[in-house]
């Protein structure tokens, strides 16, 4: 499985080339591989089905214990099969949709890498590796979602959405450290098999605000809903991908992977059950204030994921049943939806459903699918959708915190998704007909055969629902939940639940009647609206950039002498901290020094002081060479000959280069007042005095073994080699002398560069000479 995921990476590359050999082709082409990847993972089913966990081992970096472990158990597998099947579903239907299009070539790239880090990321077993495909969903969505890039608001999609996913995955990427410390291991397996020492640990409330944090941006939940409706402005293959079965989901998977871990506390309960109430019920009321088909079916897929956030919160056998069912429907039936909004987009040239009517007539097969997810998505029997949603009602009449408010919400959420699915069926289908741009026809049958199938699949499961019963016990045990009593049933007799069907029907169809009015009323809310978290997330980028202005023009203002100055006083200021608060100062002052050692110190710092005071350049250069000329006896008369000449080289160097550049440059001016001379004074003696004393506390401090003992000890067994200073510049020390050959070969250029600027020099003189030695002859003739 891992090669094939690899291999989904490297097929992408490779789809630029695909297209020059198969044309328009190449789309069904690329979609045998997530095919292929479905049917080894069914064929893998009877092993789930019955309990086991398959573990793919690979060793990737052993030594800091990443693995590209590979996890598949019932919920990875429904994830698994859902992304492959929809993938390949999305591909084909892309070779309809994008035919002819110039760009066709870079969007398979994208969306396949993207197909592949999805699949990646609900494999993964290891919280490193999760992580690493986690972001490249992130970047790949940014792709895809600016795929036209030269559209504005295109762009500001994209990287609306990049900002809010990928701050959401820092805090991930915290909650990750602080999980992994507190169960002790990067393996998610191990790691929800270690619960209740998760849940009593002190990092427990710290880790999982920072867990829910990257889940509620990925998965759309509110306050950070906004992003996903604007990320229509992607071409329709990649809303009906994301939407329904990919990237929206990364979040509601990852609650669910680490519900055995971290579920069933109140801080858990409580922060999904409101959060995903208040998502559901604001998906659905946003909805209907849109016109646009994409629109209307993008804030109901927030409405859907902030019931699949409600269920794993209350956490029951029966919300967790609920859950596998209600996602395993709108996988199915948005999918569907958002690839008949392309079709009807695709062949009459607008998204407006009010500027659609009686369109039954030209697109009599496209109005059949459409009606029948519809029907799912409105959850009326006898749908797939409709088992989904009684498990959700009865789950939220069984809910023991908040049980009013979560039930007043997912009722409202309730009736108006069905007016939502309302108008996707009967608008553009039904009433008058109207003039479109385009002479709608109706779709190729290469568009048409993804979205069908997944409408027969609602409908086939809404009729028998027992046959999930056995998918939705493994997906359970994936989730931590008992499974022994499913069983699905389409008709569960006269209840509550039913009632509050009933009731949600008729108030949505009332909704739908009258939404021309409901909506000309609801446009009086939008300057409210317009103050919504959108608005913040605006007011936030806008500070960030006056921030980063202010701090722009202060500390980047073009001197050199102010960056120099802020550098080291953040210096001065993080280790100073660190050594006096964080670390006991203890100095031992006693000197054990040599005459010969204390002259050469002396011609350092007379060198030093020199160099600061002299107002010929010349002497300036020459007192700087003596300091650095002084650091290399240092070198020596402490046995590194090898540093000694590095240095002796670089400061000839450096001395010649000062020499030849003093000549290009204007006299010496006093460019500074006294204050700021003094300022500099104060950060040279505080940076100074700080290094002073980091030196004596290091050589105060607890004395360890001689490094030169280990070296001798193991250049044979570890580094092959009886030459023990060939071992250690070549083994032990690799990157030290790579730095030194840097310096050498450096140094080498620098003088090179020196020959050849002289030359040219030379050779320029030479050649204005013999041009300007004619005009002075016949002057003087």
């Amino acid at each position: 499985m891992q090669l094939a995921v690899l291999g989904g990476f490297v097929m992408a590359c490779l789809a630029p080339l695909l297209h020059q050999w198969f044309g328009a082709r190449t789309p069904r082409l690329m979609a045998l591989l997530p095919a292929a990847i479905a049917a080894w993972l069914i064929g893998q089913w009877p092993t789930i089905a019955g309990g086991e966990v398959l573990l793919l081992e690979w060793a990737w970096v052993p030594g800091l214990d990443i693995t590209l472990t590979f996890l598949i158990d019932g919920l990875a597998w429904l994830f698994a099969l859902l992304i492959t099947g929809i993938g390949a579903l999305v591909l084909l239907y892309t070779g309809e949709y994008l035919r002819g299009h110039r760009d066709l070539p870079r969007f398979l790239v994208v969306i396949t890498a993207f197909m592949m880090s999805m699949l990646g990321l609900v494999l993964a077993d290891n919280l490193v590796t999760l992580f690493v495909f986690w972001e490249l969903t992130s970047v790949t969505s940014y792709l895809l979602i600016g795929f036209h890039h030269t559209d504005p608001a295109a762009r500001k999609a994209a990287l609306q959405g990049l900002f809010v996913t990928v701050g959401g995955g820092l805090a991930l990427l915290a909650g990750f450290v602080m999980l992994a410390g507190a169960g002790d291991s990067w393996s998610l397996y191990e790691l929800v098999q270690r619960g209740e020492a998760l849940r009593a640990h002190a990092l427990y409330t710290p880790l999982l605000l920072c867990v829910l944090l990257g889940a509620f941006t990925k998965s759309a939940q509110f306050p950070f809903h906004f992003w996903l409706p604007n990320a229509m402005a992607a071409p329709t293959p990649v809303s009906a991908y994301l939407h329904s079965a990919t990237m929206v989901k990364a979040g509601i998977y990852l609650l669910a992977r680490l519900h055995p871990a971290l579920g069933g506390t109140e801080l858990w309960v409580i922060s999904l059950s409101l959060v995903g109430a208040v998502t559901m019920a604001t998906g659905a009321f946003l909805a209907i204030h849109h016109t646009n088909v994409k629109m209307l079916l993008a804030y109901s897929t927030v409405m859907a994921l902030g019931t699949l956030t409600l269920l794993l919160g209350l956490g029951t056998p029966q919300a967790l049943t609920a859950f596998v069912v209600f996602l395993l429907a709108h996988s199915l039936y948005k999918g569907a939806l958002f690839m008949v909004a392309g079709i009807l987009d695709h062949e009459t040239g607008t998204k407006d459903v009010t500027a659609m009517g009686d369109l039954r007539r030209a697109m009599p097969r496209t109005a059949v699918v459409a009606g029948v997810a519809a029907l799912s998505l409105a959850g009326l029997p006898p749908l797939l959708g409709f088992v989904g949603k009684e498990a959700m009602l009865a789950s939220v009449l069984e809910a023991s915190a908040w049980r009013p408010m979560i039930l007043l919400l997912a009722f409202t959420a309730a009736f108006l998704t069905l007016a939502v699915a309302a108008i996707v069926a009967l608008r553009p289908f039904f009433g008058a007909p109207r003039q479109t741009p385009k002479t709608p026809h109706e779709a190729p049958s290469a568009m048409l055969a993804g979205p069908a199938l997944l409408a027969v699949l609602s409908l086939a499961l809404g009729l028998a629902p027992g046959l999930l019963d056995p998918l939705v016990a493994a997906t359970l045990a994936g989730i931590g939940a008992p499974a022994a009593d499913v069983h699905l049933s389409l008709w569960h007799g006269l209840n509550l639940p039913l009632a509050l069907s009933l009731a949600s029907l008729a108030l949505g169809l009332l909704t739908y009647r009258h939404w021309d009015r409901l909506r000309a009323r609801l446009s009086r809310l939008a300057p409210l609206m317009a103050r919504g978290p959108e608005a913040g997330y605006e007011a936030l980028m806008a500070g960030m950039v006056a921030v980063a202005g202010w701090q722009t023009r202060l500390l980047q203002n073009g001197h050199i002498r102010n960056y120099l100055a802020m550098t080291l006083l953040v210096l001065v200021g993080l280790v100073g901290h660190a050594l006096f608060f964080r670390h006991s100062l203890a100095l031992d002052l006693t000197l054990d020094l040599y005459l010969h050692e204390a002259v050469v110190a002396g011609l350092m710092v007379a060198g030093a002081v020199a160099a600061c005071v002299m107002r010929s350049r010349l002497a300036a250069v020459a007192a700087l060479g003596t300091m650095g000329f002084s650091i290399a006896l240092f070198f020596v008369l402490f046995s590194a000959p090898d540093l000694a000449i590095t240095q002796l080289l670089v400061e000839t160097l450096t001395v010649i280069l000062l020499v030849l550049v003093l000549f290009r440059l204007p006299r010496f001016a006093t460019l500074s007042t006294p204050l700021e001379r003094l300022r500099d004074l104060a950060v040279a003696v505080l940076t100074g005095g700080l290094i002073t004393l980091l030196m004596l506390a290091v050589l105060s401090g607890e004395r360890l073994p001689r490094i030169s003992e280990y070296m001798v000890a193991n250049s044979q067994p570890l580094g092959h080699g009886h030459n023990i200073v060939n071992v250690i510049l070549v083994d032990f020390r690799a990157l030290d002398t790579l730095g030194e050959m840097f310096v050498l070969a450096l140094a080498a250029v620098g003088v090179y560069a020196m020959l050849r600027f002289h030359a040219r020099d030379d050779h320029a003189r030479h050649r204005r000479a013999q041009r300007t030695a004619p005009t002075k002859e016949s002057d003087d003739g």
